[in-house]
């Protein structure tokens, strides 16, 4: 199912309280479950998802670029983001919960519209009962970083 064709919304609070995480990102990737709105408007779409790891791409746009013609950092952070966060996301329990406590990023190549389609896996590094850590990587369809960073989560039961 192609992203236009995908319908767009939360996924519903009950359906993230009763499944585990992995089966939330599977079924958002075979278009059982709605896409993010944010997804729609960074243009950066889920494209893999296994137990600790996740893939988003996302192809930079004229929306995105700074008064410099790159493209804005928070476009490159929003990726990352998605991407470490989403990866933590894989891992909880059924009635499990997380926010983001901090993020940090390094951009190490500037991306323009000219970069293309830039994938980010993210990727659990730890995983505990209260804290997880997880790192991300972009990258263009050669191989070439463009960013990296790390992400450490709060993990608690979710409220109802």
């Amino acid at each position: 199912m192609s992203e236009q064709s995908r319908p767009v919304g939360p996924v519903p609070r009950d359906v993230l309280l009763s499944w585990p995480g992995l089966d939330v990102f599977r079924r958002m990737i075979a278009g059982e479950l709605p896409t993010p709105p944010v997804c729609v408007t960074s243009n950066i779409f889920l494209a893999e998802a296994e137990a600790g790891r996740v893939v988003f791409e996302g192809t930079p746009t004229d929306a995105f670029t700074n008064p410099l013609g790159g493209i804005h950092g928070g476009w490159i952070a929003t990726l990352l983001d998605s991407s470490m966060a989403c990866a933590v996301h894989t891992r909880l329990a059924a009635g499990q919960a997380y926010t983001t406590i901090e993020f940090k990023l390094n951009l190490v190549k500037a991306v323009t519209t000219a970069s293309g389609k830039l994938r980010c896996e993210g990727r659990v590094l730890q995983f505990g009962s209260r804290i997880a850590t997880s790192e991300g990587f972009v990258r263009d369809a050669a191989g070439t970083l463009y960013a990296h960073g790390t992400e450490t989560c709060l993990i608690m039961p979710a409220r109802g």
